[in-house]
């Protein structure tokens, strides 16, 4: 059972030499805009591999001298990879770490908790798993006493100075370029020190502490000027969210704004990524800026969406002058002239548009981007939470119901978490309005209802996990929202399928592992459908992370399933939900929506009532999911008609996915 597939998607854009190169001349030719060392890896475990044996490697060098080998940590989720190995080398290899010492490079101030401490995030993954000895452990001092604070930073840095610095720094990298809390704006000659935490990263936390106002406002990182004096430093990044930071730290300039840039001065540095997060460096996003391309249909899409947002012009008007002022004169040489490239690509992408995203019955399907028959098809829709479905494919929702496809959604997990306390006490009051009306001497309701309310109200501390009892009512309050929203579209509700699973119900922000028997519950489900199509969640920039994991759960079972007779007659579609949209050159199905069809998928959204201003976690951006949605649509379609083609209200888009061997 393979659970990592998400990980292995590629979209067929980057050939392999653009990553790795063969040889010294193609890596210095390719990296020519990179200022910092590059590695970049199709697969993340293999990258965290390669970083792992590197600690190890250099550690033992170390123990062989007789001395100590100190290493810099980060929190968060980049580094936990490396953890991981370097946990296995030690049960598995007998990897011993007892010439180590670590230094943890930030923490939140105050800590109230200690178990939501940066260090005792450490320790679970990974120092509490190997033969570190507890002494060789330094961390800022989360509980010490405000008027403290300076002199405990700077014997922090003594205690630095006094092991001779850091031989390794193991960095992640933030979403604002920052590393550790030094944040844009910070000192590129800061030592260790109190820092305050901006807004944006205190979000970026709220899931690791459960709500925003449990976050600190605070907290102590090493400073820039100590992340220099190390003798090497890997900075690691996984995923498409952090694809602009890396352009930024590895080909801008080095500034105060992108603190991570500063690594550019240091002699012995490293940046560690996956494909994902490589994708705005010009070697992978704009390779014909930097080498003679291996020209797919999709790289010439991108080169010529890029050449019209340069020259202005829509396709069908560039001109022979605009592809060798740019570095295209290729695509002359191959296809002959401007206008016969102009043509191919126009159609290209003129043939990504249906307004039948279940292919048109009894119609030449030839350039059609899903087949005409069979009619109608069975369709499933997972949708990782109770709402996902209508923000992100609400408009194609309502177009296979009208056009008389048996649609079935599947929403993977509960969502219960995502609900306020005010919400449930608002529908425990409702509950009990009903039972003084029509069972007034129901004492079961009676009693359980001033129980919960009474724990939201009076009892209820910022650091409590929801009772079982209250985590129910509020999946039970998405459960309810979704079947609304899905009688809105036109779904019965035989057609409304619940997962729930597993690896979600934890009652905490921190949800398990996906495990086989979340695949087996998909698969079961599918199964039971035996669906033409099959759309799923592919958005990966979800900062929780439950949508990469609903994802790895819809592909395993695919996996699974592939080799049934059925299956040769389904096809999987990929959506994206809030955060972010598929790039155009990867856009194979188009839905266009009118202003009426718009309008409806925004009152679809608008069923989910507990998902609007009061919602837990809404994320770092200040728009509700519904603007969100249309104006991500909206900007689709205005793409389009930017490059000439029909001017739509809205577009939705999809990306084809095809098993792997």
């Amino acid at each position: 059972m393979r659970l990592d597939l998400s990980s292995k998607i590629t979209l067929d854009r980057t050939p392999q030499r653009l990553y790795k190169p063969e040889n010294d001349f193609e890596e210095y030719t390719l990296t020519r805009y990179e200022k910092i060392p590059t590695l970049i890896y199709k697969e993340i475990l293999r990258a965290a591999q390669k970083v792992a044996n590197e600690i190890v490697r250099e550690m033992q060098k170390k123990r062989a001298e007789g001395k100590s080998f100190v290493l810099g940590l980060s929190g968060g989720v980049s580094p936990t990879p490396v953890y991981e190995e370097l946990v296995r080398l030690h049960r598995e290899e007998g990897v011993s770490f007892k010439n180590l010492v670590v230094f943890n490079t930030y923490e939140y101030y105050p800590i109230e908790d200690p178990t939501h401490s940066n260090l005792q995030a450490l320790k679970d993954i990974l120092l509490n798993h190997i033969d570190i000895h507890p002494s060789n452990i330094y961390s800022p001092d989360a509980t010490v006493e405000k008027d403290l604070i300076a002199k405990k930073c700077e014997e922090f840095d003594m205690d630095l100075q006094r092991l001779g610095e850091l031989d390794y720094l193991l960095l992640g990298l933030g979403s604002k370029g920052n590393i550790g809390f030094n944040m844009p704006g910070s000192n590129l000659y800061s030592q260790t020190r109190l820092v305050m935490l901006d807004g944006d990263l205190r979000k970026d936390m709220a899931h690791v502490f459960g709500s925003m106002d449990k976050v600190p406002v605070s907290g102590i990182t090493m400073g820039i000027g100590d992340m220099l004096k190390a003798k090497h430093i890997t900075l690691l990044a996984w995923g498409e969210q952090k694809a602009e930071s890396i352009k930024e730290m590895v080909e801008g300039k080095v500034a105060d704004s992108v603190p991570a840039s500063i690594l550019q001065r240091h002699e012995d540095v490293n940046v560690v990524i996956d494909l994902s997060a490589a994708g705005s460096l010009t070697r992978i996003s704009y390779p014909w800026l930097v080498t003679n391309c291996d020209w797919s249909d999709k790289l010439i899409r991108r080169a010529i969406v890029w050449l019209c947002d340069k020259v202005n012009k829509p396709i069908l008007k560039l001109t022979n002058k605009d592809y060798n002022d740019y570095g295209l004169s290729e695509l002359l040489a191959i296809y002959g002239s401007a206008y016969n490239v102009n043509i191919k690509i126009f159609n290209d992408l003129q043939h990504t548009i249906t307004g039948w995203p279940g292919g048109k019955p009894n119609s030449d399907d030839t350039y059609r981007p899903e087949r005409a028959f069979p009619y109608p098809k069975r369709v499933i829709i997972f949708s990782p939470h109770p709402d996902d479905d209508v923000i992100s494919m609400g408009g194609t929702f309502q177009r296979l119901v009208n056009q008389g496809h048996e649609v079935h959604i599947a929403y993977q997990t509960s969502g219960n978490i995502a609900v306020g306390d005010e919400e449930v006490i608002r529908y425990l009051a409702v509950i009990d309005s009903i039972r003084h009306r029509f069972d007034p001497n129901n004492k079961v309701i009676i009693d359980k209802y001033k129980k919960l309310r009474d724990y939201l109200i009076h009892e209820k501390t910022k650091d409590d996990v929801d009772t079982p009892d209250i985590l129910y009512v509020k999946g039970q309050i998405r459960r309810e929202e979704a079947r609304t929203a899905d009688r809105y579209v036109g779904l019965s509700d035989e057609n409304v399928h619940f997962l729930d699973l597993p690896f979600y119900e934890t009652g905490k922000i921190k949800k398990n592992p996906i495990s086989k028997q979340d695949v087996i519950i998909v698969k079961d489900f599918i199964e039971s459908i035996k669906p033409h199509q099959i759309y799923v969640a592919g958005d990966l920039a979800d900062p929780h992370g439950t949508h990469k994991v609903c994802l790895d759960a819809a592909l395993a079972a695919i996996d699974m399933v592939k080799g049934e007779d059925w299956y040769k007659d389904c096809r999987v579609w990929m959506y994206r939900g809030a955060w972010m949209e598929w790039e155009i050159d990867h856009i194979e199905m188009a839905v266009p929506l009118s202003p009426e069809e718009l309008r409806q998928k925004r009152n679809a959204i608008l069923k989910h009532q507990s998902q609007m201003e009061s919602a837990p976690f809404l994320g770092d951006d200040e728009r509700l999911f519904w603007q969100r949605s249309e104006e991500r649509n909206r900007a689709t379609a205005n793409l389009y008609n930017k490059l000439g083609l029909a001017s739509y209200e809205a577009i939705e888009a999809f990306v084809e996915y095809k098993p792997i061997d």
